[in-house]
């Protein structure tokens, strides 16, 4: 008996149904409950959902815009593969997007919201502490999520939205590296810091770091152990 990787959704949420079916299946090809290259069968997804067939189909045509799935013709839907391009594009991008955001708030950012992302370390902290990797993952973007907040630049905050889901696939893979985590710590740290002292330059500069410092690892760990699956 295959394994159960999708949860019945909570028909009792304000959302509407397809939207629900589609959030759990982008979660589950994230979090890699779902692997890349994996097929995905209407039948089993809908009853693991606990739902019909329709949402199912719609869910994987908004999935498919999106480049979580590739439909193959009379195969079917499959979970869309990761290629070194496809990293090193989204890295890229988000290097310069988070350098930019890190500078903005540098000027821009609140007391409360650098005492948010001081919080946000030390929740970080506790996280790895735990080995608990879902908490880990959720600080670890409520933390970026605040900066770009703080850049008071709605233009940036509406283009990193475009790339969350892109973003959030990587950011769970390359956190999941051995060693990465801690050293991710430490570099947040160094935004943190440069943010707190108004210093636009090193703010953008560590940020980048951070950013290329990801890719790297992640890179590194394909090199040695192929691409996630």
């Amino acid at each position: 008996m295959q394994e159960r990787r999708l949860l019945p959704v909570n028909l009792d949420s304000y959302k509407p149904l397809r939207e629900l079916v589609l959030e759990a299946i982008r979660e589950a090809i994230i979090n890699g409950s779902l692997k890349p290259r994996e097929r995905l069968m209407e039948i089993q997804m809908a009853e693991e959902l606990g739902v019909s067939r329709t949402p199912i189909r719609e869910a994987l045509r908004k999935l498919e815009l999106e480049g979580f799935i590739v439909m193959v013709p009379r195969k079917g839907a499959y979970v869309a593969d990761i290629s070194t391009k496809d990293i090193a594009d989204v890295f890229e991008i988000r290097a310069s997007l988070e350098g930019l955001a890190a500078a903005l708030a540098a000027e821009r950012a609140t007391e409360e919201e650098l005492e948010f992302m001081e919080r946000c370390l030390v929740i970080k902290a506790e996280a790895i502490a735990n080995a608990d990797f879902d908490k880990l993952v959720d600080i670890d973007t409520k933390f970026h999520e605040a900066i770009y907040k703080a850049s008071r630049n709605e233009r940036l905050v509406s283009i990193v939205n475009n790339l969350r889901e892109q973003i959030q696939r990587l950011r769970t893979t390359s956190l999941s590296v051995p060693g990465r985590m801690y050293q991710s710590l430490k570099e947040h740290r160094a935004i943190v810091e440069a943010i707190q002292s108004r210093d636009v330059s090193l703010a953008r500069q560590v940020s980048q770091d951070h950013i290329e410092n990801a890719e790297n690892v992640m890179m590194e760990s394909i090199k040695r152990d192929g691409l996630p699956r």
